[in-house]
């Protein structure tokens, strides 16, 4: 499983919206890793900001 399945994962099990710091907690993911497969997810527009700095699946 790539890292942005697993970070889009976590964000759809945890049913609120997470920071990068939350979604490195709950995948053990390195933060550097998070902040790339959030990006990517972010152009994707797979993800959407309902407030600043959180993130949920869209």
């Amino acid at each position: 499983m790539e890292a942005k399945e697993i970070v889009l994962e976590a964000m759809k099990k945890a049913g609120v919206p997470l920071n990068a710091g939350k979604v490195v907690e709950l995948t053990g993911l390195e933060r550097k890793v998070v902040d790339k497969a959030m990006n990517t997810l972010k152009a994707e527009e797979a993800i959407i900001s309902p407030v600043r700095c959180y993130w949920q699946p869209k």
